[in-house]
């Protein structure tokens, strides 16, 4: 450990920091209760050296009351928004409009036209395949416009700014929800424009995401042959298009799917026997699905949310609990800031998912797995 006085020891393994990007974290009630904002803004204020301003964003599940869709939109001008208007016209059925409420604030610069549309597909037996192939279609063909959120009863707020100060422009204050995702982001190989802000969404889904996906080719092919559209050039794009595919089209369970995007390693499989043979089969099946490389990231939907990080737990994820109330951070210090001295905290293995519902309780890791990796380790975890 460097003293501060021999240089030769400035730099050694442990006397620096590296914060490792980007910020993730999330808030749940278990019992669906509604809660402010306040947690999440704070959480994610903790870890503000992990973004670096060019990307903020959060997620809010239930704060709209509404049963149809709402769709948030972001435009480059008015001219835009005609446009999307006209394109949504004869496919949607818009049952009110309005501009995304907004507050001017001098640290959330180069806002677009933001608007919101409440309604419900005009036609088509699917509404929520409607929605999603006109989210996808709007966001590859309609120049300058962008819908970044297009759920039931729950909202994308995100831009190009540190998430505290977009907590303030998009006036999060006013909404309460049963669930709230955030991010802070710090742009490594994709530019920092309010679009790439996180959280990604389509339709109920929407994630957060640390890390950088090595397999992003391999994972845009997997979509795109199930139908995706890829518009957004970034790998937390695909993530979501994956796990709508995995547990609304193909109807797995939230387990089943992070199986799928983060597979046990083969020596697991066959140390699990017989128990062993589905996680075979899902991970020959859905081999494109596979999520390589470093992540860490929270998917919500109006039920709850997973936790998962990679198989190596290359980027770092802690889950506290504390009552009914569950937090996910990337930094332990996140948590320790807005619970209480009592709140305990756990450490998710590689690959391990933590799935936690609203008003149904948390339901933890599958027990094969873990029992399974301990002993292709040796029992050494």
């Amino acid at each position: 450990m460097s003293n501060g006085s021999d240089p030769s020891c400035r730099f050694r393994e442990g006397t620096v920091r590296i914060p490792s990007g980007c910020a993730i974290a999330a808030v749940v009630s278990e019992k669906g209760d509604y809660l402010p904002p306040g947690r999440i803004v704070s959480m994610l204020a903790v870890m503000r050296e992990r973004s670096n301003g060019l990307g903020g964003g959060f997620a809010a599940y239930g704060i709209y009351g509404y049963d149809g869709f709402v769709l948030h939109a972001m435009c480059d001008d008015m001219v835009a928004l005609r446009r999307l208007k006209s394109y949504l016209k004869p496919r949607f059925k818009v049952v009110s409009d309005e501009p995304l409420p907004t507050r001017p604030s001098p640290r959330v610069r180069n806002a677009p036209v933001l608007a919101r549309f409440f309604g419900n597909p005009a036609t088509g037996p699917d509404p929520e395949q409607a929605v999603a192939s006109m989210t996808m279609e709007v966001n590859s063909t309609v120049p300058g416009a962008f819908i970044f959120s297009s759920g039931r009863d729950m909202g994308v707020f995100k831009a190009s700014a540190f998430p505290e100060d977009v907590a303030e422009f998009f006036r999060l204050e006013e909404y309460t929800a049963r669930i709230w995702t955030g991010h802070g982001r710090f742009p490594t190989n994709s530019p920092g424009w309010w679009g790439g802000a996180h959280p990604f969404a389509l339709l109920d889904w929407s994630v957060v995401h640390n890390g950088e996906l090595s397999s992003y080719g391999t994972n845009r092919r997997f979509v795109e042959n199930s139908g995706y559209r890829v518009s957004l050039l970034t790998d937390t794009e695909v993530i979501v298009y994956v796990f709508d595919y995995l547990v609304r089209v193909k109807g797995m369970t939230l387990e089943k799917a992070a199986a799928v995007v983060a597979p046990p390693f083969w020596r697991e499989i066959d140390a699990m026997g017989d128990g062993g043979r589905e996680y075979a089969r899902v991970r020959s099946v859905y081999g494109g699905a596979l999520l390589n490389g470093p992540f860490s990231i929270v998917l919500a939907n109006g039920d709850g949310v997973l936790a998962l990080a990679d198989r190596l737990a290359l980027r770092p994820l802690v889950v506290g609990r504390e009552g009914h109330l569950v937090y996910v951070a990337s930094e332990e210090a996140a948590i320790a800031a807005v619970a209480g001295a009592g709140c305990g905290v756990s450490f998710p293995a590689g690959g391990e998912p933590v799935v936690v519902s609203t008003g149904k309780g948390r339901r933890d890791h599958a027990p094969e797995r873990a029992a399974a990796r301990s002993q292709a380790s040796g029992g050494s975890r």
